[in-house]
């Protein structure tokens, strides 16, 4: 059928602050109602545009994307009036993408981004369409204007801004002033030439769920729906409209309802999605990145072979493994990933920025490992390429970095300088309308105590990813207070109305995309109020779907005191002479070290420190690096529900060393887990072995148990048995085989990030056992912000046999500084209510000008330093000022009379 309207204004949930529309749903009706296209048009952003151009191409639905804008006049910048912008084509596309992203990004962007209306120029508007903004819109407001002369001027204006693609947007919602704005925007409209077009400034998707809709502003503004003073903005109107409705509404005005037909014949955006875009690497010499690639590898292979206890004999092994991967890297075009990701480690490493081994699945490869992405030796462990990069499963290889904490953003901010501030940004990730907030949201907006609300919250579950329905499965009394408490039902069936709406932007942790071109040739970018840091509009996601390649930068907290401990450990190695310490060269087999964690005193070691991973070391008792790599993997529920750790530990310590291996070529890969198939790699050695995959087929079954897909499994089951048989399997071992790999498939952990995560876990158990104050000194340092923590490190300290000293006004550093191995002195910036800017200004003072000698001179010199009250007698509460008074209550007793004396001082100073 021959539509006869288009919904061409509808604000979906990536508006965040007006919307209960979600895109399934929207998509969903449109269809139902013959819709043979829709607009969103949200508020001024196009988050959701790369998830509903997808979605709607697969529900046969003809997306077109626009924008809800504010506009700042020139002359009157608090005056804000609204336009809809939608694009023609890819040229109006890329247009609106770069004006709301100057609406983010210009230096006088204000609580809420606006466009200014001098930029709305004919170079920026080619290619699209915009509607007046109906009764918000500026036009509305010059038609109030004695005469409407003005209304005349901005219809021209408009008119030839946007190249006669501009109309005049009428709107039936039941909103006061609808009727007389259209009676007098038609008459102009038609004394100018000017179309006009219907929309219904769409927030939700049936009359239902108006009550949802109000509540969900709500929670935003801050209001109730009891409050007479609540703002009336919205009419329960607003709903997704069927074209027989909207023809029934708008049958006086049959041209606003064929042009909304027309402006969607004319909208033709086309995404391109599936390709990457990598920026370019500059080579030395025009060498190609494949040829540089290679270079760089075999160079590292030889530093690695002179450096390694390699012999000859497994050197060629190495060479043919690094001929292989080169090949795989060429042949998928992806050089230039791995020497971007190479040059911004290098510049980390060279510039005093602690790097992790490696992440994921990333550290199974050989060419990562000689060019110095990561530090793991993937054969010495059995790590597979093929988990990470299989040519048999095209997909962006994608390396997860760990950097210290303190050095990360100094490596982004390297990443921008050397590829162009406009082609760097973080991710941007939408935090949505969980279940135990959305519950005590919807209690305040209902008007309920807060108690009641929070006695309903608590009774969720607190597991990640928990929503209403499973909270029902789960707890008992929340399903039995919901069925007999009415208030508790009404409160819970809104709060499922609006359960998993997106509700504020945020930062992806980690997540950087560097673009080959300016960024708005791709995404539309973001910065939140009061931040720096601009993000892109698109999630991880979407970025990655337009093109985009993503590089993962990660915190993490262990590599910053790793650092600190080491840079302790050599400061101290070299007032004596002795050699400092490299970590990279440690053995991996210390005694004292495997003593440490059999005792289960972890606490600060990396991934080992858990209650539950304490007592599952006890079980295991760790006498091996191989032993650490598996307790990463085993700590996992999957493994401890499933009773592969109980298998795993009872085998391990069985006297008799009784072990199936499954079959006799399994042993070599199954032997350091004692015949337990514990890692994902050795589902795929062992179809390699047994049933001749390649280990990229072998990692396409991997993913077919993970995924438990019962038609793919079938059919690999048969493609496993009949190559077990044509190897000489016989055919029910071969079946009892694969059906234990599924079984334990379903549980298998990445042995590449296990190897990787387990090399930091034995760096802080060495460094807690060799040299155990420089290592707590540095734990207890990296966590001076967090009171509750430092509470647990010093009972730690306590527990090890290391006396934490008071702090001391004259001898303290900022932060936790090591006195002997016995003795920890206390990081002045660690106490409450002093802080590190303070301490900083505290500490340079007394090594300008030397110690301080009593409570007066201290009040006096620092008075100058501007240290409050508040932190001067935290000071001295936490005993660092006791050298300079009989004790404390005196000393905050004479307080008082030493500030004063000291403002004094620095009044007459100032005179």
């Amino acid at each position: 059928m021959n539509p006869k309207f288009i919904h061409l204004h509808i604000h979906t949930e990536y508006s965040l602050v007006d919307s209960v529309v979600r895109i399934p749903s929207l998509l969903v009706a449109a269809k139902e109602n013959n819709m043979p296209a829709v607009a969103i048009t949200d508020q001024m952003n196009l988050f959701g545009w790369v998830k509903f151009y997808k979605a709607a191409i697969a529900s046969g639905i003809k997306p077109i994307i626009g924008s809800d804008v504010f506009i700042a006049s020139p002359d009157r910048p608090n005056e804000i009036s609204q336009l809809v912008l939608i694009c023609r084509s890819n040229e109006g596309y890329l247009n609106l993408k770069k004006l709301i992203t100057r609406a983010y990004i210009s230096d006088n962007a204000s609580k809420t981004p606006l466009l200014s209306e001098v930029w709305l120029t004919p170079d920026i508007t080619k290619g699209i369409i915009a509607l007046s903004g109906g009764s918000f819109g500026k036009f509305a407001n010059l038609l109030d204007k004695p005469g409407g002369l003005g209304a005349r001027d901005y219809l021209k204006k408009y008119r030839d801004i946007f190249y006669g693609d501009f109309y005049i947007e009428l709107m039936r919602t039941g909103r006061t002033g609808e009727e007389a704005y259209i009676d007098q925007a038609v008459n102009l409209a038609s004394l100018n030439n000017i179309p006009v077009v219907a929309t219904n400034d769409v927030r939700f998707i049936e009359l239902e769920d108006y009550a949802a809709h109000e509540a969900r502003t709500f929670i935003q503004g801050g209001y109730t729906l009891s409050d007479k003073k609540r703002p009336r903005n919205y009419s329960d109107q607003q709903f997704l409209k069927t074209q027989e409705e909207m023809i029934t509404l708008f049958e006086d005005l049959p041209e606003s309802l064929e042009n909304t037909v027309a402006i969607a014949c004319r909208c033709n955006v086309d995404l391109k999605l599936g390709d990457s875009y990598l920026p370019a690497y500059e080579i030395p010499g025009n060498q190609s990145p494949d040829h540089y690639l290679k270079k760089l590898s075999n160079e590292g292979l030889g530093k690695k072979f002179a450096s390694h206890s390699i012999s000859d004999s497994e050197q060629n092994e190495y060479q043919n493994r690094l001929e292989r991967e080169l090949d795989v890297i060429g042949e998928m075009g992806y050089p230039g990933y791995f020497l971007i990701v190479a040059d911004f480690i290098r510049w980390a490493r060279k510039n005093g920025v602690p790097v992790g081994p490696g992440r994921g699945s990333g550290a199974g490869s050989l060419v990562a490992w000689t060019i110095g992405i990561t530090d793991i030796d993937p054969l010495e462990y059995d790590l597979l390429f093929e988990r990470f990069l299989n040519p048999e499963r095209v997909s962006m290889p994608d390396f997860d970095i760990d950097f210290c904490m303190d050095g990360r953003d100094q490596v982004i901010d390297y990443v921008g300088e050397r590829y162009g501030r406009d082609r760097v940004a973080q991710i941007i990730t939408y935090g949505t309308m969980g279940a135990k907030a959305v519950v005590r949201d919807v209690g305040r907006v209902m008007g309920h105590p807060y108690g009641f609300a929070d006695r309903i919250a608590r009774l969720i579950p607190p597991t990640p990813g928990m929503t209403l329905e499973k909270a029902f499965e789960e707890e008992s009394e929340l399903l039995d207070i919901y069925n007999k408490d009415e208030e508790v039902r009404e409160l819970i069936d809104l709060a499922r109305e609006l359960e998993g709406l997106n509700r504020n932007a945020g930062t992806h942790a980690g997540g950087v995309v560097i673009a080959p071109s300016d960024l708005t040739n791709f995404t539309p970018l973001y910065r939140a109020e009061g931040e720096q840091n601009t993000v892109t509009q698109f999630d991880m996601k979407d970025v990655e779907s337009v093109g985009l390649v993503k590089f993962d930068f990660l915190g993490l907290r262990t590599l910053t005191v790793i650092d600190q401990a080491v840079s302790k450990i050599n400061a101290s190695r070299a007032e004596t002479n002795q050699s400092p310490i490299d970590l990279d060269v440690i053995p991996l087999d210390d005694k004292k070290t495997f003593n440490l964690l059999q005792s289960s005193q972890t606490h600060g070691v990396f991934q080992l420190e858990s209650r539950g991973m304490r007592d599952l070391i006890k079980r295991l008792k760790p006498d091996c690096f191989d032993d650490i790599v598996a307790l990463v993997a085993l700590f996992r529920p999957g493994p401890l529900q499933s009773g592969m750790v109980d298998a795993f530990i009872e085998r391990k310590h069985n006297s008799d060393n009784i072990i199936d291996y499954l079959h006799p070529d399994l042993e070599p890969i199954l032997a350091n887990t004692y015949g337990v198939i514990l890692y994902q790699e050795q589902v795929m050695q062992a179809a390699q072995i047994l049933a001749g995959y390649t280990l990229g087929q072998a990692d396409l079954l991997r993913r077919a148990m993970g995924k438990k897909i019962a038609e793919e499994m079938a059919e690999q089951r048969d493609v496993f048995i009949d190559g077990a048989i044509s190897n000489k399997v016989d055919k029910k071992v071969a079946e009892r085989i694969f059906d234990l790999m599924e079984k334990f498939a379903e549980y298998g952990f990445n042995k590449s990030h296990s190897a990787a995560y387990a090399l930091i876990a034995y760096q802080t158990a060495w460094l807690k056992s060799q040299h155990p104050a420089e290592f707590m000194s540095a734990v207890l340092s990296c966590d001076s912000e967090y009171t509750e923590k430092l509470e647990l490190h010093c009972r730690e300290c306590k527990a090890m046999g290391l006396n934490l000293l008071s702090p001391d006004i004259n001898h303290s550093a900022e932060y936790f500084s090591v006195v002997d191995e016995k003795n920890i002195s206390y990081g002045l910036a660690a106490i409450k209510g002093i802080g590190l800017h303070a301490s900083e200004a505290i500490i340079k003072e007394r090594n300008n000008e030397g110690l301080f000698n009593d409570l007066h001179d201290f009040c006096r010199r620092t008075a100058m330093l501007k240290v409050n009250k508040r932190a001067l007698e935290a000071l001295i509460k936490s005993g660092a000022l006791d050298s300079m008074g009989p004790n404390r209550p005196s000393l905050l007793a004479a307080l008082p009379d030493a500030m004063g004396a000291a403002d004094q001082y620095s009044r007459d100073q100032a005179a």
